[in-house]
């Protein structure tokens, strides 16, 4: 985690973490989701305590329980893995109840998928109730579990019975569930999500119904006091979490109800950073508070990487926001996957069509790589296990999308993909931090002609430049004629932007 802090220094070519407030403050955000938009503080705020105090706020979980058996580097979007957890540690047993030596649970999860046009997004609900196969586990003792069938979704995460839980195998089911490759994962726990909420000074909300301390807690004998009145209203730290954990009292009393109205609060959320305004004063309480409740993959895990992804999300309008369910049925007490439609929407995010049918891939076509002539005549790259940021030198619209997709192409991981300070770069460059050269090389196989150079701070940088834009690119196909989701699909949809009391439970 060291590794962010050296960012601020370098090259001035660098486009990410050395520029000034008043450099960055023009540059709106539309997406927020809470944890990434509360991260734009570092942007705003630049060098010094505060970056330091978020860097080091940052924890990771141990990847070695990652699967070695994946499915393939997407060359289209990014998906990154949001769970909620309730975890017992760290002051959530004041918050959630439960026991202190109670292990962690996945309260709600969702498949947050950013298109590679950078203007859309979906966050993809999965019931923790859903029968689904586990794949096999790492155990905190280093043995391997055997493989689950037909078994509840949140289940994945309590594996190994820690009192943190069991990202890696959450990350490793959600794999398996969609045949997509998980990016980045990050989990939020109810300390954090209280601290959030109170940071930005409530949430507005609204309730179809009258709620009282029975709804909470179905084993009360008697309906007790009122804790929600009908309609809208704001809410903040212990009630927040009342708000998105009401399960009993309302419509069927079931998760997806409950789901419903997370979505709205999560829709509210972002509507309300943005309204707020990105400025330091606003963000960094944001930012502190999420950074200290969060856990991620090493990728995401230092202060500089988070803000490259953070960056990435700007020009998400909160309309093309999108929140949907995995389809579903009841069967019995447990969520079942309705098929084919669930297949029909993984299809969908593998190739980056919206819910509507729409390709914004960002390059309208099948071509894998559009921006890159094929290195050492069209050999692949070892990119695996590589991460890069791209920070866009030109004006070229959609040019560090193009090469995202070339790198995803040959297995690197894009944390990033950000408009430099300086717009005039005439050579594409490719920065590399200590111990990283070979790394660079490979990277440098991607963008004949590149300059390869050394930089203080950890971390591989590609700055694009007029050479990379007025390069040739290969011939392209036609992308199909858009194919919308089944009705039963794409109409249950919610965008951020929509009425705050509508479809608020299921039932």
């Amino acid at each position: 985690m060291a590794g962010g802090r050296g960012g601020q220094e370098g090259s001035g070519r660098r486009g990410g973490a050395g520029v000034s407030g008043r450099q960055r403050k023009r540059r709106g955000v539309r997406l927020g989701l809470g944890i990434a938009l509360a991260l734009l503080v570092l942007v705003t705020a630049g060098a010094g305590w505060a970056y330091l105090r978020l860097d080091g706020n940052i924890d990771t979980f141990n990847a070695d329980g990652v699967s070695g058996d994946r499915p393939p580097a997407s060359t289209q979007g990014t998906n990154v893995l949001v769970i909620g957890t309730d975890a017992r540690i760290g002051g959530n047993s004041e918050l959630g109840g439960g026991d202190k030596d109670d292990i962690g649970r996945s309260d709600t999860a969702f498949l947050l998928h950013v298109y590679a046009d950078h203007k859309h997004a979906v966050a993809v609900s999965i019931p923790r109730d859903t029968l689904v196969d586990i794949p096999s586990c790492k155990l905190p003792d280093g043995t391997w579990t055997k493989p689950q069938t037909h078994t509840m979704f949140n289940a994945a995460y309590s594996v190994g019975e820690s009192a943190k839980g069991n990202p890696a195998c959450t990350q490793n089911t959600v794999e398996k569930l969609t045949g997509l490759r998980v990016d980045h994962t990050m989990v939020v726990d109810f300390k954090g999500f209280a601290k959030m909420t109170e940071a930005v000074g409530g949430v507005q909300v609204c309730l179809p119904q009258d709620v009282y301390q029975r709804d909470l807690n179905p084993n009360r004998t008697t309906r007790g006091d009122q804790i929600f009145a009908k309609g809208p209203q704001t809410v903040s730290g212990q009630r927040a979490l009342d708000y998105v954990r009401i399960r009993h009292g309302m419509g069927d009393g079931s998760d997806i109800g409950r789901i419903q109205r997370q979505q709205a609060f999560l829709a509210s959320l972002i509507k309300k950073v943005k309204s707020d305004g990105l400025s330091p004063t606003k963000l960094f309480p944001l930012a502190d508070a999420a950074t200290q409740s969060l856990t991620v993959d090493p990728e995401l895990g230092s202060a500089d990487k988070l803000i490259s992804f953070a960056m990435s999300l700007r020009d998400i309008d909160l309309h093309n926001t999108k929140f949907i369910t995995l389809p579903w049925r009841y069967q019995g007490e447990r969520v079942a996957i309705v098929h084919p439609d669930a297949e029909a929407l993984w299809a969908a995010l593998k190739a980056d069509r919206t819910l509507d049918g729409q390709d914004a891939s960002n390059h309208q076509t099948e071509q894998v790589a559009a921006g890159s002539p094929s290195p050492s005549g069209g050999a692949p790259v070892a990119g695996t296990g590589i991460s890069v940021a791209v920070y866009d030198g030109t004006t070229v619209t959609g040019l560090a999308a193009r090469a995202a997709d070339a790198l995803k192409a040959h297995g690197f991981t894009v944390i990033g993909t950000t408009p430099a300070m300086v717009r005039t770069q005439t050579k594409t460059v490719i920065e590399y931090g200590p111990g990283q050269r070979d790394q660079a090389e490979k990277v440098a196989q991607v963008f004949p002609g590149a300059e390869v150079t050394s930089a203080a701070a950890p971390g591989i940088n590609v700055i694009l430049g007029r050479t990379y834009a007025d390069a040739p690119q290969p011939a392209t196909t036609a992308s199909p004629a858009p194919t919308a989701l089944p009705t039963g699909v794409a109409g249950t949809a919610r965008s951020a932007d929509d009425d705050l009391c509508s479809n608020l439970s299921y039932g």
